[in-house]
């Protein structure tokens, strides 16, 4: 993952055909040039299918036999998921290719000509340019065990998001047609709650239900061994107050017996899933040790897998930093000097995943408690609650990154000891 400016510049030869693809989802455009930014031919559309590979490799094969390059760079835009196919095929095919910053793309296209125009051809030339000039960066494809990661923490974030829109939609029906339901229960989802939105949710049907009814469906279907009868009676005294809507009964009963069977099942999917993907990284090297750092759990070691890989692949906890996006940036010039600020350039849902587990641990992780309160206090440049929060989050890259490269366990002690002012703070 460590590659200076110099030796992306080196791998651009005179010997070397410069490919731009221009991705699109059925077409795909390409320009081919030299080491010194001429053009070769005429670009090529090719369809997103085997036929239009295969035309694309016997039209390298011409250019590089017809200018005597002995080698060929392909660069491409990582444009939504239809650069996959292509990328994966030139894999197979120990083809060398690079991807391109979209932005990059974006920015540099009015350079030559001094035009916005915007074309699929244009775009291709401007490919080309970027990977002759050494901008551009080295692809991760997940192959094997980290594809099945990668692919399940997808189907998991898909789920959980199905399940906040269904927890969204019950609410949205107690509020209509049971909004004391929450008064006799803090949360819906316990099992007593369940049992009785499946089966009695609707308050007039509680009122015409005995006592002990009630109690046999919750021993029954919630698997309840002893119900509170004083909870069933304040939730039949709830339901006799109930202002909730006496319209449209059936069909609301029908709408909250389906989202609840619905939740149970998404629930289980979860479960199963985590199952499955625990068993793909948990006995992975170095990935133990990443657990012994008290705050962290499984779902979130497996979740940042999925995003770096084997962390092996970073030499330094600076790149990862720099692929979520968490590196500094600053707009200075003359006298004046601008604020510093992350450029969040990078992978969104790395940077997420890192400020989500960060927050937990200043509440519950002594070190990272201390480190937080000595960051918002100091007398010299104080951090502001978030900035700290961002300032940990490196912190944890390279603790988690030293952990994972020696395997060797989290020592809080060590970590106490090792910073003076943490130390004192604790009176270590």
């Amino acid at each position: 993952m460590n590659c200076t400016q110099n030796e992306k510049l080196n791998q651009v030869t005179p010997h070397t055909l410069i490919v731009g693809v221009d991705i699109a989802k059925f077409k795909h455009v390409a320009r081919a040039q030299d080491d010194r930014g001429k053009i070769l031919g005429k670009p090529l559309t090719f369809t997103n299918t085997k036929e239009g590979f295969d035309a694309f490799f016997t039209w390298m094969e011409e250019m590089q036999h017809k200018h005597e390059k002995a080698d060929v760079l392909v660069g491409m835009e990582p444009t939504g998921h239809y650069w996959l196919n292509l990328a994966y095929t030139l894999k197979e095919r120990l083809i060398s290719f690079r991807v391109v910053n979209p932005l990059h793309v974006k920015r540099s296209k009015e350079l030559d000509d001094n035009s916005p125009t915007k074309n699929d051809i244009k775009d291709a030339r401007v490919i080309a340019q970027l990977i002759k000039d050494g901008r551009f960066s080295y692809p991760r494809l997940p192959m094997d065990q980290d594809a099945e990661v990668k692919t399940g923490i997808t189907i998991r974030n898909q789920i959980v998001g199905d399940l906040q829109a269904l927890q969204g939609r019950i609410h949205n029906w107690l509020d209509k047609y049971f909004p004391e339901f929450l008064t006799v229960f803090k949360d819906w989802s316990g099992k007593m709650a369940l049992a009785t939105l499946e089966h009695i949710p609707l308050p007039g049907q509680l009122n015409q239900t005995t006592p002990e009814r009630v109690a046999e469906i919750w021993s029954t279907y919630g698997g309840v061994q002893r119900p509170s009868h004083k909870r069933i009676q304040r939730l039949q005294e709830a339901a006799a107050r109930s202002i909730g809507l006496t319209v449209g009964l059936q069909m609301a009963q029908r709408e909250i017996a389906t989202n609840i069977k619905r939740y149970k099942m998404l629930k289980e999917e979860i479960q199963a899933l985590e199952e499955d993907l625990e068993t793909l990284v948990l006995t992975l090297p170095g990935i133990a040790e990443m657990l012994t750092v008290p705050g962290v759990g499984r779902v979130t070691v497996i979740e940042l897998y999925s995003e770096l890989g084997d962390i092996k692949n970073f030499e330094n906890p600076r790149q990862i930093l720099k692929y979520a996006g968490l590196n500094l940036r600053e707009s200075s010039s003359g006298k004046h000097k601008g604020q510093t600020r992350i450029t969040k350039r990078g992978r969104a849902k790395l940077r997420a995943l890192l400020f989500r587990t960060v927050m937990p641990l200043v509440r519950h992780n002594r070190a990272f408690k201390a480190l937080h309160q000595y960051y918002t206090t100091r007398q010299e440049n104080p951090l502001r609650k978030k900035q700290s929060l961002i300032v940990l989050c490196g912190k944890l890259v390279r603790i988690l990154h030293t952990v994972g490269q020696k395997q060797c366990p989290f020592d809080e002690e060590r970590m106490i000891r090792d910073i003076p002012h943490l130390s004192l703070a604790l009176g270590a």
